[in-house]
């Protein structure tokens, strides 16, 4: 496939082959957001820092080599130039000029210092889409406060509503308002893409961290201003949807139900050998149902408690009764719904051997995406991707790798080498 000219990944087959997505990113919103891209076809390069992207040292690693790096980072080439220096902007300026998509996250202000801003870059490539990701936005009076992903769930509100109500907020064990703004960023940049076939003209997409994640709260704003109600923490229920929650088994487990429509309750108390609940008022209808939702759970906690866990998820299941208990990454590992779906994938890494990775999602049935490759090494591909696009020589390479500017990393170089 061929962009501006120049070759991009020719064995891609997904919906975004023939798309240049240049990542200026780094941690998890910026990386994830060009990985979900590169996971459908697009060629994405990865520009690094020498001394590595802050992800790499984030999680568990094997053999010095990051577990998390070997799955965010994969499916892109990565080139390590120190934007730092302006030699090395200059370098990355020329990189952005000859892509449809430029991911980043630094803090506002930051490119336009680096006289790399939207009005600069796109008066060379006015068909570039630029993603900026950031904690508060691209203006606005918190637009320059340090924004990380957790912080900003906090100021989200959504922190507020998660966890137990008897203790203070919760936290997912993973950058989860990272990963809801990138998920929003790459939408944002396909969005983009898909009104330059119409325009021909490009565009800035900003994505905040804080605002991704306050979009989440969709139920409970509208509750605020119409009636006053400040949402909080409600543990494992899911206010105002009644029976939704954890419950516990005879064998000192738990299993999670969801019956609060109407059509779902009736299988359950049938489930449960208890339609006499359809005739109490208290649960006869949804709205009944959340006013009463301790006498509710009550009910059901005292049913799950006479019966073992996989007693519990046979019963329900042939009842049509959504439910389910608690996966740990063990048991998923071992579950044959996910082998069948192949979600867990494990493309061979140089020093992992098969790593573990999700598989692509959502999937297509025309034009799936792939998984071709781990996550490289920083600056993998720095010298063959520096002499096809930016067409430098291998002395001036040389030069720069000498000057710290660039860093070549140490894969072997091939004529073909830009093709995989």
């Amino acid at each position: 496939m061929f962009r501006n000219g120049q070759q991009t990944n020719a064995g891609s087959t997904g919906p975004l082959a023939g798309y240049r997505v240049i990542e200026l990113g780094s941690t998890v919103a910026g990386p994830f957001c060009a990985r979900l891209m590169a996971d459908f076809g697009a060629e994405v390069i990865k520009v690094e820092q020498k001394e590595g992207d802050a992800v790499r040292s984030m999680g568990n690693s094997k053999n010095g080599r990051s577990l998390y790096g070997a799955s965010i980072l994969r499916n892109k080439k990565n080139v390590s130039i120190d934007l730092r220096q302006q030699k090395g902007r200059d370098i990355a300026r020329t990189l952005c000029e000859k892509a449809d998509i430029v991911i980043e996250n630094f803090r506002p202000g930051t490119l336009e210092q680096w006289e790399m801003g939207y009005d600069s870059l796109s008066l060379a490539n006015p068909g570039l889409v630029l993603v900026r990701i950031s904690g508060y936005g691209q203006d606005g009076p918190y637009s320059r406060r340090p924004g990380y992903g957790v912080v900003c769930e906090a100021f989200s509100g959504l922190r507020e509503l998660t966890g137990d109500p008897d203790r203070a907020p919760a936290r997912v064990a993973v950058s989860m308002t990272d990963y809801i703004t990138g998920l929003y960023a790459a939408f944002g940049a396909v969005m983009a893409i898909m009104d330059r076939q119409r325009t021909g003209k490009g565009q800035v997409v900003d994505a905040a961290l804080y605002e991704a994640a306050f979009s989440f709260m969709e139920p409970h704003i509208a509750a605020y201003q119409q009636l006053g109600i400040v949402a909080t923490r409600c543990g494992s229920r899911l206010p105002g949807h009644t029976p939704n929650s954890l419950y516990p088994t005879a064998d000192d487990r738990y299993i999670h139900i969801t019956a609060g429509s109407q059509s779902i309750f009736k299988r359950l108390v049938t489930a449960m050998d208890r339609d006499d609940l359809l005739a109490d008022s208290r649960f006869a209808e949804p709205a009944d149902r959340a006013r009463h939702e301790d006498e509710m759970d009550a009910i059901v906690s005292a049913w799950t408690a006479t019966h073992h866990l996989e007693a519990l998820e046979d019963i329900l299941g042939r009842g049509g009764v959504p439910a389910s208990r608690i996966f740990n990454i063990k048991d998923i590992f071992a579950d044959p719904h996910y082998k069948a779906r192949e979600m867990i994938v494990a493309p061979e890494d140089p020093l992992l051997g098969p790593v573990a990775m999700a598989n692509v999602i959502p999937k297509l049935s025309r034009t799936p995406g792939a998984v071709l490759w781990s996550g490289r090494d920083t600056g993998h591909d720095t010298q063959v991707v520096l002499s096809q696009l930016a067409g430098l020589t291998q002395d001036q390479i040389d030069e720069l790798s000498e000057q710290n500017i660039i860093h070549k990393g140490t894969a072997p170089v091939s004529a073909d080498a830009l093709a995989r």
